[in-house]
């Protein structure tokens, strides 16, 4: 079923859901990113996006791929050259719907203080590698895809480039697709050899939705 106002599911209790657009949210953005201004900002203009309960259910369970990038700086923003190199250092070639998940240093760093301000982030380029080799849905153990904000709006301010406000996240315009952030125990995981299941929660409308994120292994049994 869906989670949506207005249906009775638990009677006499149905859901209270509040909807914000981008603008209700663009100051919270703009204390973030000091110096922009509301034009800065995606203003809706473009197509807009597949929402959480339009996600082709196919791109959810496939094999999974890491990319470790836990040696990048704190604040870098990986290239499509850096994923190139990483994916000839585990020996993968990408496959369409391959879900690639990055580990940065910020999956070591939760529940600490700089958890939101550590690990690196996906740019455009690197992004747009990846979709352009047929992902479709990438994760991250840091809280965001992008570089951390902080970064960002240092790079903002030096060069008044503001593009770089969630490039990552805005190659999704040229090729839909839709990543996981704050993953855990990425650490853990080989290269490739697995699958990830990572059904999102059918929420009506919603540009996201939370999962339970796992990686499933195939057991061998031993031979007597």
């Amino acid at each position: 079923m869906y989670l949506e106002n207005e249906i009775l599911s638990d009677p006499p209790l149905a859901p209270k859901i509040t909807c914000q657009k981008h603008a209700d949210t663009l100051p919270e953005f703009m204390a973030m990113l000091p110096g922009t201004k509301p034009e800065d900002y995606p203003d809706g203009e473009a197509k807009p996006s597949i929402t959480i309960d339009e996600v082709p259910l196919e791109w959810c369970f496939q094999p999974g791929v890491k990319l470790d990038f836990r040696h990048c700086p704190v604040g870098y923003v990986v290239t499509a050259a850096d994923i190139e190199a990483e994916l000839a250092r585990i020996d993968h070639v990408l496959q369409p719907l391959d879900i690639v998940v990055v580990n940065t240093r910020a999956g070591s760093r939760y529940g600490h203080a700089d958890y939101v301000n550590s690990g690196c982030g996906m740019g455009y380029e690197a992004t747009m590698y990846l979709l352009e080799h047929g992902v479709r849905l990438t994760g991250t153990d840091a809280w965001s895809w992008d570089a951390p904000f902080s970064y960002t709006a240092r790079k903002i301010a030096e060069t008044g480039d503001t593009s770089l406000i969630w490039e990552g996240h805005k190659a999704g315009r040229n090729i839909g697709y839709c990543h996981l952030e704050k993953l855990h125990n990425l650490e853990a995981l080989p290269p490739d050899g697995f699958m990830i299941s990572c059904f999102p929660r059918k929420i009506r409308g919603a540009s996201a939705g939370w999962t339970r994120a796992v990686a499933i292994f195939e057991c061998t049994a031993a031979a007597p």
